[in-house]
């Protein structure tokens, strides 16, 4: 009995202890405890000033990169155009350069805010308008923002010197290049590659831009033009891009010529189709004038190259054919001389007639060869010196107190805000 009685009181203390045992153990997992944890750098940081909120990130200065070029002119124009269509001050975009196994790239930033919720939908907007084709988000330090600044103030030293050449005295071996770099930009700039709009223009390659840049610098030397007026007409007509323009045009005539395209007879009277071609968007029944104007001219084309020689007969299969420039070339001479060299009647004809000169088109023609001739002049006055090679050879490096220096502009001024 005695036995009995002890090992009920055995399993009884046994399932106590048991008992308290896991109530010691639940206890100890569920109760709350101290986390000895910091937050991550990368997380942001939510701020509120009265009515505005604003997410920021852990960093010294926010930047975006916004392009990345293998060409340091084509940068550099790129970084201009930038500077005066996105809507930001020029201060706040940067040309940097980053050397690598296969050569420099020149890569261009935009300083930003550091307020998530301003930048982003600034940079979507910028990107929807075709400036940029994308975009990537840059924590940086006060250090390697001034290191951008400084690249950036090299860049624009160089390229925009005191003094430069003027145009007309520049040999055209110094001009082939950058006039190739000018052309891509601004086939690649073309408010319909911009926004793709249909049918989307195909943009010039590099080799396709020096083909075209010999053949300018050759006619112009050739019929004696000014090389900027030329090049403000070809980037009115079309960017210098070689697609038909004006397919609905049409024009009456009394009676049809060969190779005509009749779209309607009426009493005696055709209507006949005079869409443009080309680079140079010279029309179907312009063409013919040009045409008639080679054959009564007495300069010697053989100074020309052969595939700047028009054929003696006549062809509107001409779309793709370099021949186009030399028949641009001889309509504008044939208008300068006709205008007693009157560039702004010239001009304004070559859009419209002499006796109702276009000084609408002129004017816009005069815009673009003011640019090309500034550009070309500052570009040949490096003399095909490249910057990331010579000024920005080595890396650049701060001492502290420089670095405070530097830092004292790093950052544009709080109300210094984005615009859309």
């Amino acid at each position: 009995m005695r036995a009995r009685s002890f090992c009920v009181r055995l399993f009884l203390l046994a399932g106590i202890a048991g008992a308290l045992c896991l109530s010691a153990w639940v206890v100890y997992l569920t109760r709350p405890q101290t986390l000895d944890v910091t937050l991550p750098p990368c997380l942001p940081i939510i701020k509120q000033e009265g009515n505005h909120l604003a997410v920021q990130l852990r960093t010294d200065a926010l930047l975006a990169q916004v392009a990345d070029f293998n060409s340091e002119m084509e940068a550099y124009l790129h970084y201009e155009y930038l500077k005066t269509h996105i809507g930001l001050a020029g201060s706040r975009v940067l040309l940097t350069v980053k050397k690598n196994g296969e050569g420099p790239r020149y890569q261009i930033f935009l300083v930003l805010n550091n307020d998530l919720l301003s930048d982003v939908p600034y940079l979507g907007s910028v990107k929807a308008k075709g400036y940029i084709p994308d975009y990537k988000l840059c924590p940086v330090s006060f250090q390697d923002l001034a290191r951008k600044r400084l690249q950036t103030a090299v860049f624009l030293s160089c390229y925009d010197p005191l003094t430069t050449p003027r145009l007309a005295s520049l040999h055209h071996s110094r001009l082939l290049v950058p006039l190739a770099r000018f052309l891509v930009f601004k086939s690649r700039t073309d408010r319909r590659v911009r926004e793709r709009i249909a049918p989307v223009p195909k943009t010039l390659s590099f080799v396709q831009a020096r083909q075209l840049a010999a053949d300018i610098l050759d006619v112009v030397r050739f019929y004696n033009l000014p090389l900027d007026v030329f090049l403000g007409i070809g980037a009115m007509e079309n960017n210098y891009m070689n697609v038909r323009g004006d397919l609905d045009h049409a024009v009456w005539k009394r009676r049809p010529q060969r190779g005509d395209i009749i779209l309607k007879r009426v009493r005696g009277r055709v209507l006949v189709s005079d869409y443009a071609m080309g680079v140079w968007q010279i029309t179907r029944e312009t063409l013919r004038r040009a045409h008639t104007l080679y054959l009564e001219d007495k300069r010697d084309y053989s100074a020309l190259p052969p595939r700047l020689r028009p054929a003696k007969k006549f062809s509107f299969d001409l779309d793709n054919s370099e021949v186009l420039t030399t028949y641009a070339g001889l309509l504008l001479r044939h208008l300068m001389d006709k205008s007693g060299d009157d560039i702004a009647k010239a001009v304004g004809a070559y859009n419209g007639s002499l006796r109702k000169p276009n000084y609408r088109y002129a004017a816009g023609v005069e815009q673009v060869a003011l640019y090309a001739r500034d550009f070309l002049e500052r570009a040949a006055n490096l003399d095909g010196l490249n910057v990331a090679k010579s000024w920005l050879a080595r890396p650049s490096s701060f001492k502290p107190g420089e670095e405070v220096a530097a830092n004292t502009t790093a950052i544009p001024p709080e109300n210094s805000k984005l615009s859309p």
